[in-house]
């Protein structure tokens, strides 16, 4: 009995003794001496780069319209700002990325090959290039390993029709570089694309695939009614633009990369089990 009694009162003292030491330690005059360090953000970073390119430009016709193929366009051209940051403070995969674009729209008809003639045109254009620019903004999600990550990129963009380049041999002269009045110079669509980065911090190597789907119609929808059929008005023509390009970029970036490593993960689990060390 004197035995468990004892153990009683030595454990109410040492809990006591503790009790007394967390009350000290956490006084205002205690707190003013602590040490407090932001920690840095794991993959919370800014950085911003130029991408170049090619694209492969064709156009979705409805009804369809035979014969439609991809236009080679030779230059693409953006400048991008990106920025990582965790989804609700935990998700280290996501980010932002936006910018200015310049680029191109298209389309070529492919020619019959036993009549030699084309299989179809836009208004008597069997080729057409249009040069556009465009405001990208996309969510990008990136998973990091080692000095390599992968991406996947969704979003929309904004853009216009700077101008147009013709040809065809039922094509008026007269547009063979003007709009006319039914066609549209706003353009909007869907954009994203999937790619590989290679990270030499505070440098990285951009390897992308994008693709755009372009909303907007090339022309009054239901033009060809007004200028041919002026008593149907129940025939509705659409052309949107599809391109893919290939681009390679350089980004340089703007604040520290930390990247979500094995080892940080480890460290981050045995700073919540142990506590920081006071020589970090």
């Amino acid at each position: 009995m004197k035995k468990a009694l004892f153990t009683i009162v030595l454990l109410a003292s040492c809990l006591l003794l503790r009790a007394q030491k967390d009350s000290l330690m956490y006084t205002p005059e205690y707190l003013d001496t602590v040490n407090v360090k932001r920690a840095t953000g794991i993959n919370d970073y800014h950085m911003i780069g130029v991408n170049y390119g090619v694209t492969f430009s064709t156009v979705y016709f409805n009804p369809t319209k035979m014969g439609a193929n991809f236009r080679f366009q030779p230059t693409y051209f953006s400048v991008m700002y990106t920025h990582y940051e965790k989804m609700f403070n935990y998700i280290p995969y996501f980010g932002i990325t936006a910018g200015f674009s310049y680029s191109h729209s298209g389309v070529k008809f492919d020619t019959n090959p036993q009549t030699g003639y084309p299989l179809g045109y836009v208004d008597g254009a069997t080729d057409m290039t249009i040069k556009t620019v465009e405001m990208p903004a996309m969510m990008q999600m990136h998973f990091d390993s080692g000095n390599m990550k992968v991406l996947a990129d969704l979003g929309a963009y904004l853009g216009y029709r700077l101008s147009v380049e013709r040809s065809g041999q039922w094509l008026d002269q007269e547009y063979t570089n003007a709009f006319r009045d039914y066609e549209y110079r706003f353009d909007y669509g869907l954009i994203g694309g999937a790619g590989l980065g290679f990270m030499f911090d505070p440098v990285e190597i951009h390897l992308n695939l994008l693709g755009r789907w372009s909303m907007s119609n090339l022309y009054e929808p239901d033009y060809y009614n007004e200028v041919f059929h002026p008593y149907n008005t129940y025939y509705y023509r659409y052309a949107n633009p599809i391109d893919i390009s290939v681009t390679i970029g350089v980004y340089i970036q703007l604040t520290k990369r930390t990247g979500k490593t094995t080892k940080q993960i480890k460290q981050q689990a045995r700073e919540i089990v142990y506590g920081k060390a006071e020589n970090d």
